[in-house]
């Protein structure tokens, strides 16, 4: 038995995270890699980065960096707290630091704080212009702010930076898709069909445009990663998609399904995995709203 992977039936995975009934079928098989855990190199990076912070003669700039470096790995292993604490320790430091502006601006996002995240990324982008990361998590958080038309906007500028990477039009689609389905379904197979290979990402497009199954995906992931953290990553970006995909389709419980085994990788610092943590809070509070 390979022991990168593990294949499931999700009608009994899915029972045991959601209850789920036998009627709820998401697809024959899953691909379970083993989650992250943190690295000996991580717990060591936030150690000397700590005794650094404690040195002398440490100018207000070399202080924002180390609290900046030290977030980020803060960040990766997620902990969420200690990162955006010292991300804004880093911007005290030094308040022209566009990097730390857009990480933090993240945090606001992922916390449903538009407007101080709006405020975050235009920091970013004033200081400096060209900056697309922040022209992406800006338009992420419009996306979630019920803001699709300027989110689009801000995804295309994310896109045209490097218009054949497949992540970059899965999230531009899934704005546009809010505005025009039909146009947006459209233009995915437009850029399929210009910027499309044969790298795995594009099987993700594929299923969207219903010339992949979403078990071949997986099949894919699982017979092509060639260790548990390459799989883990892919697993945590193709779930999901996959969730955004059933969410479109109105197949909440199977959207639930995917946002958890997304965040079940333990990828922390990937977009899909921070997301997939907002739209799980996004599906309980209405439930809640819902519930009689």
């Amino acid at each position: 038995m390979n022991e990168r992977l593990l294949l499931v039936p999700l009608v009994f995975l899915g029972s045991l995270l959601i209850g789920c009934s036998s009627s709820r079928v998401v697809t024959p098989t899953l691909v379970l890699p083993v989650p992250m855990q943190v690295s000996y190199e991580s717990e060591l990076g936030i150690a000397r980065l700590g005794q650094m912070l404690s040195s002398p003669g440490l100018t207000p700039e070399q202080r924002a960096e180390l609290f900046f470096q030290r977030g980020v790995i803060f960040d990766r292993v997620g902990l969420r707290a200690m990162a955006r604490l010292d991300f804004n320790r880093a911007l005290r430091e030094k308040p022209d630091f566009a990097d730390a502006y857009n990480l933090n601006g993240v945090y606001l996002t992922q916390n449903q704080e538009f407007a101080e995240a709006y405020e975050s990324f235009d920091s970013a982008l004033e200081l400096a212009p060209d900056y697309v990361y922040a022209n992406l998590n800006r338009g992420i958080a419009l996306y979630y702010g019920g803001r699709p038309r300027l989110a689009a906007q801000d995804l295309k500028v994310f896109l045209d930076a490097e218009p054949n990477d497949p992540y970059r039009l899965l999230l531009w689609y899934l704005a546009l898709e809010r505005l025009d389905p039909k146009l947006a379904l459209m233009t995915l197979q437009q850029f399929q069909q210009s910027h499309g290979n044969d790298e795995w990402v594009w099987d993700i497009v594929n299923v969207y445009l219903g010339t992949k199954s979403e078990e071949q995906l997986l099949n894919r992931i699982a017979d092509e990663s060639t260790d548990n953290r390459q799989l883990a990553e892919r697993l945590c970006e193709a779930y999901f998609y996959l969730g955004k995909r059933a969410q479109q389709k109105g197949e909440i419980d199977k959207a639930e399904v995917y946002f958890k085994l997304s965040l079940a990788t333990n990828i922390y610092d990937f977009v899909e995995h921070r997301y997939s943590l907002l739209e799980l809070d996004l599906i309980a509070q209405e439930n809640e709203l819902t519930q009689p």
